[in-house]
């Protein structure tokens, strides 16, 4: 008699799977080495002395190693003022954008189909196209007559410039959040304004996630709203403040980098711990 056939599991791979994309490996590999070059001449330039600084050899390493760059920088610059002007501005900053464009979005998402808020949303999605050097003069000229030429303005102003993009990803998301979770809440009494801060804000986690990094990166980096709008020297944010004391540096090459150095570290400290939620917010958003 002859044995029944055992079914066996299929060996063969499916077409593609384990193969190499090399023209995406190659591009990968290219913006790595325009990304970590950079910095690798950044951190060895600042820990040189001036003397080695000058040198006109930017890749080869520190020898001595010294610290004495970082330490001048810390004083020319007055770090510790700059970075709690940074701070202040991007705080307010990130809290604005998550609060208003998480409940500008609500509203949206909920009432599409009535004509105020589904043109309001394309409002916000035109006002993505307006630049601030576009609009730089009348910002300045409006924030020096509402006494908001100051860290407080420029927060402000980063918040509302935030504001299209930040409400187009929440928009997106909320779409997958289904209504049936917002009924049983009503049922039971909840308002409106409970619905959202206890039932549906909490669901929005990875997007405020999201939201939260792409507005600290936005604000913590700009240069021109602060630079434009801020009156006084000594309430300026680290971008500026480089700036400012860039002709105090002279040649000492290795003071420009140190506080090149200290002024980004926060930017790439807070993405480098963060930037898997920016994957997972943005890819949630845009496949629900």
């Amino acid at each position: 008699m002859t044995a029944p056939a055992t079914p066996h599991a299929s060996t063969t791979a499916r077409p593609g799977k384990g193969r190499v994309n090399m023209p995406v490996t190659l591009a990968l590999v290219v913006c790595a080495i325009a990304v970590l070059v950079p910095l690798y001449v950044t951190v060895s330039m600042a820990l040189k002395t001036t003397s080695q600084s000058v040198d006109g050899n930017a890749f080869s390493l520190p020898a001595p190693f010294t610290l004495d760059g970082l330490v001048e920088a810390w004083r020319l610059t007055n770090f510790p003022r700059g970075f709690a002007v940074s701070l202040f501005v991007t705080a307010i900053a990130v809290v604005g954008t998550i609060v208003l464009s998480s409940v500008a979005s609500y509203a949206i998402s909920r009432n599409w189909d009535r004509r105020f808020f589904r043109w309001s949303f394309f409002y916000l999605l035109g006002a993505m196209f307006l630049p601030f050097p576009v609009l730089a003069l009348s910002q300045v000229k409006l924030t020096g007559m509402a006494g908001l030429d100051n860290p407080l303005g420029v927060a402000i102003l980063h918040t509302m410039f935030q504001l299209s993009f930040s409400t187009l990803l929440y928009t997106a998301f909320l779409r997958s959040i289904p209504d049936e979770i917002e009924e049983s809440a009503r049922i039971d009494g909840a308002t409106t304004w409970q619905v959202f801060w206890r039932l549906v804000f909490p669901l929005l986690a990875p997007m405020s996630a999201t939201v939260g990094i792409f507005a600290f990166l936005a604000s913590w980096n700009d240069f021109m709203m602060p630079s434009l709008i801020t009156s006084d020297p000594a309430q300026q944010t680290l971008p500026v403040l480089q700036s400012i004391f860039q002709t105090q540096f002279s040649n000492n090459y290795n003071i420009a980098f140190a506080s090149y150095l200290m002024a980004m570290a926060p930017a790439i400290v807070v993405y480098l711990f963060t930037q898997r939620w920016v994957m997972a917010g943005v890819t949630q958003g845009a496949v629900k």
